[in-house]
């Protein structure tokens, strides 16, 4: 079988689409606020998000087969030379918005949109240029853009997609509606505005000369030139206006008419629109965080057909096995050593961590065969299961832990994974956002694993099974096969990372250990829960109704920003807060501090709302997702975070606050299951400053560790220039804030925003603290310079993070990356530690044949649910092993606790 993507053609095989880009992405800057748009690294992206949001709605409805976006290179230009305050009135370029012009041409690229600027002139002079070869080839054209100088280029087979409110609402302006709306026709537009001016490009109109009176002069004159030639003609104050002004219309008149024979470079053919580079694509929306975008673009256009891209689909003889023929196939097809990839079908279950498995494909290089779970015979069963229970069959899969629910609900074990593809790709690639298999097959396969009748998510248990049950088959056999190639391909790609040894000790034994805390959960005390979630309500009613009679209004809406910057800035007169696009931030941050300045009353109860708000939102949550068991079973994600970090969902339950007393007491609803003692809370120690002493070899910093003085006192005794005795609690502070920070390249201004004192003083903290902490000051620098030469940086355990950006000519761009150089090793290295510490746990219980197990994992902590008479044992075991899960210069220190709930256990 070979399955190909078929083609998308546009409409129209002579249809040309001519962007702004400049204009589109500068709407979109001010149209989508900043500060629900930047990644995690802290990159803002509203106007990149903007606009191809807007660029996949166009592509989608217009379908053209020609495409091309214009910029402006700059703001000097002929008409600046020849009018110096053209445009003058415009507000300086904010940097937040300049830094997002080359993402936007990396996003263009990607798509393979062909895009360019000129020295000299507008964007809208290159798409006047290229409007104009359009017409020569009959082409209709198609400009999207929000200057209304491109009104003058709209006729028969020029429309003008014009924006009119941010970029989601495109007017179309016809020859028709250009008259309906000016007066005139398209190509008198320039003379109409030449008259009434252009304040967006500072061109100053004749006064008292509005679009109706100049309308009104171009339909008695028929051009500007007759206006002229007959300006004596022209009557009260409008005419003598006129008169007065005359130098300057001409002028604007100039200015406004748009250059259409520039030597742009290119002809129309080169703006054909072309499938785009894929992996590209995936590389730029991964940096950009842009996952749902990324999921639109591909849902909303298909791409292409191209050779290079996609040159084979999935080739493979492929047998539906009947009644007797399991054993011998596997005996005949997957013996010992053979490493075969299956893929699974089935049915997700609402409620359950598990597929309903249907059916389960196995592929070679060579074969392929699939078997219905549902019509097993007992011999095939026996057969299929030692099969998969033993380690001598090498097996690969797409995401194993998923797998390993299915069929362990099914009663069959699953044993000798040497390769998940997803794993593998991550460790890869830790940066991307999505392990799509069909995705995968194309990046690193160069083929398409979409078929006519069913699609690759078959590997993902996600195969609509309404479909005819012979192409269901025949689709996890080919995703099968596409898993056991895409494996072999992973193998060289991880070798090349050096990441093969982090696989197979580390991801890959974890998925179990996972999977098995996945299926246990954790014990709930239900009513307790319950009576939180009632009192969490009962608090969120009772701060609105104070705040709502601190400004004796029960109308406005707490959750709203605008109606919040109504009260706070408008009717109480406060302080303003940080300015953003859609007006002064109402954020948790500068309500904070502007309560901390004014005492309000509302402000008080407006955060004591948003609290109870959080707190009753969380109980909810964990109340719909306690399951019959009467225990919450999250799920962990092991590709999420590009440190190596897991990630928990379904309920979040690293995410349960602690550092409130109304938080605490969410902990406190965990509780020991039935048939068990306690749970037992075991965490690391100051964990990420041990990883910096060892990393850094500072001397001072391994002393404190080594002779287990208090850190922060004795690192603020150094600081300081005081005896440790002599440190007081704010000193500690400081000294605590800036150690952490600078694990994650916090800079002066930031420590000065974090301890609220001077960015002198903060800086002149930062330079005692290198000046007594060399070590760390040269681990700082060497970092990053050796990232910069490599590319990547690397944890203890060998994982690596690239990071392309770090020679960036994007100053922006290039300081986040810095900042991520700096904490990847040691974030990175903490999360292979405890994920090290997981393992060595669980395979200790299993050795000693204890009943107690492993419920969570909150970042540095694990909690495990401790059997009657197995308490010491289990202590002492949980200490050794997690202290023994990284050989560093300075003692792993781990803390443990014990209780009847997860708070008593918190120490």
């Amino acid at each position: 079988m070979r399955h190909r993507l078929p083609p998308v053609t546009a409409n129209s095989a002579t249809r040309l689409l001519l962007l702004d880009g400049h204009s589109l992405a500068y709407r979109a800057f001010f149209a989508l606020p900043a500060e629900n748009f930047s990644t995690s690294t802290g990159q803002t992206t509203n106007a990149v998000y903007g606009f191809v949001s807007m660029l996949i709605n166009v592509l989608r409805d217009e379908e053209p087969s020609h495409v091309a976006v214009a910029f402006d290179k700059s703001r000097s230009t002929f008409r600046t030379q020849e009018y110096a305050e053209y445009k003058a009135g415009r507000a300086r370029t904010p940097d937040e918005f300049a830094g997002q012009l080359p993402l936007i041409r990396e996003v263009l690229d990607a798509l393979r949109i062909v895009h360019l600027e000129m020295d000299g002139f507008e964007a809208d002079d290159i798409i006047a240029t290229l409007t104009a070869q359009a017409r020569e080839d009959a082409m209709e054209v198609l400009i999207c853009s929000g200057d209304r100088d491109a009104i003058q280029l709209v006729d028969k087979r020029c429309t003008l997609l014009y924006p009119r409110k941010g970029v989601s609402d495109l007017v179309r302006m016809t020859p028709e509606a250009v008259v309906d709306k000016y007066g005139v026709v398209p190509e008198r537009y320039s003379d109409l505005a030449a008259m009434v001016g252009e304040s967006s490009d500072n061109l100053p109109g004749v006064p008292g000369v509005g679009p109706k009176t100049a309308a009104k002069w171009l339909a008695r004159y028929e051009d500007l030139a007759g206006v002229v030639a007959h300006v004596d003609e022209l009557s009260g104050k409008a005419g003598q206006a006129m008169r007065e002004h005359i130098g300057n219309v001409l002028r604007n008149r100039k200015l406004n008419q748009l250059v259409d024979d520039l030597q742009v470079g290119l002809s129309i053919s080169d703006t054909v629109r072309h499938t785009w580079d894929r992996d590209e694509v995936h590389r730029v929306f991964d940096g950009l965080e842009f996952r749902v975008l990324r999921e639109r673009l591909f849902d909303t256009l298909g791409a292409v057909e191209d050779e290079r891209e996609a040159d084979a689909g999935i080739d493979l003889h492929g047998t539906v096995l009947t009644s007797g023929q399991v054993a011998p196939w596997l005996t005949q097809h997957a013996g010992a050593g053979v490493r075969a990839a299956m893929s699974m079908v089935g049915r997700p279950v609402e409620g359950q961590l598990a597929a309903d498995a249907e059916g389960v494909a196995i592929a070679t290089a060579d074969e392929a065969a699939y078997i219905d779970l549902a019509a097993l015979e007992p011999a095939d069963e026996e057969a299929l299961a030692q099969w998969l229970g033993q380690t001598a069959y090498p097996k690969a899969v797409h995401d194993d832990k998923a797998l390993l629910h299915a069929l362990h609900a099914r009663g069959l074990p699953v044993a000798g994974v040497v390769q998940d593809t997803a794993l593998a790709a991550y460790l890869v690639r830790p940066d991307q956002r999505s392990y799509d298999l069909a995705d995968l097959v194309l990046r690193y396969l160069h083929r398409e694993l979409r078929a006519d009748s069913a699609t690759a998510e078959s590997a993902q248990l996600q195969l609509d099974l309404d479909q005819d049950h012979e192409d269901a088959a025949q689709a996890s056999m080919v995703a099968a096969r596409a898993i056991h190639d895409l494996s072999v391909a992973l193998d060289s790609q991880l070798a090349d990372v050096q990441g093969t040894e982090l696989l197979r000790t580390v991801e890959l034994p974890l998925v179990e250990v996972l999977a098995t805390m996945e299926r246990v959960g954790i014990a709930v005390d239900q009513e307790g829960l319950r009576r939180l979630d009632e009192e969490f309500a009962e608090a969120m009613g009772a701060a609105a109704q104070d705040a709502w009679d601190a400004i004796a209004d029960d109308s406005v809406n707490l959750g709203s920003p605008k109606q919040l910057q109504a009260v706070l800035f408008d009717r109480l007169g406060l302080p303003k807060t940080r300015r953003t696009k859609t007006g002064y931030t109402t954020d948790a941050e500068a309500l904070a501090g502007l309560y901390a300045q004014t005492d309000h009353p509302f402000l008080e109860a407006l955060l004591r709302h948003r609290d109870a708000t959080r707190l009753r939102v969380t109980a909810t949550g964990l109340l719909r997702s306690v399951a019959d068991d009467g225990r919450i079973h999250t799920t962990y994600q092991q590709t999420i975070a590009a440190t190596g970090r897991l990630s928990s969902t379904d309920p979040n339950l690293q995410n349960i606050p602690i550092r409130t007393e109304e938080g605490r007491r969410l902990r406190r609803v965990f509780v020991v299951g039935e048939g068990f003692e306690s749970l037992l809370s075991a965490d690391y120690s100051q964990i990420e400053m041990r990883i910096m002493a060892h990393l850094s070899g500072d001397e001072g910093l391994i002393e404190a560790f080594n002779t287990g003085e208090d850190l922060h006192r004795f690192v603020g005794s150094r600081v300081f220039a005081v005896e440790p005795p002599e440190v007081t609690p704010a000193m500690r502070a400081k000294v605590k804030a800036m150690s952490y920070g600078l694990a994650y390249g916090l800079s002066a201004f930031g420590l000065s925003k974090q301890l609220g004192v001077s960015t002198d003083e903060a800086k002149s903290l930062m330079q005692e603290y290198f000046e007594r902490f060399g070590g760390v000051r040269d681990y700082l620098a060497d970092v990053v310079a050796l990232a910069r030469s490599t590319g990547f940086t690397e944890t203890i355990h060998g994982r690596r993070r690239y990071l392309p950006d770090l020679t960036s000519d994007n100053r922006q761009r290039r300081e986040i990356a810095e900042r991520m150089a700096l904490n990847a090793p040691i974030q990175g290295s903490a999360a292979d530690i405890i994920k090290i510490a997981m393992l060595n746990v669980a395979r200790a219980l299993g050795e000693r044949s204890l009943r107690s197990r492993v419920l969570l994992q909150v970042h540095d902590e694990l909690v495990l649910e401790v059997a009657a008479d197995e308490r010491e044992a289990v202590e002492s075991l949980v200490r050794a092993e997690m202290a023994a899960a990284a050989d560093l210069d300075v003692p792993l220190d781990v803390s443990v606790g014990v209780g009847r709930t997860w708070h008593e256990a918190t120490h």
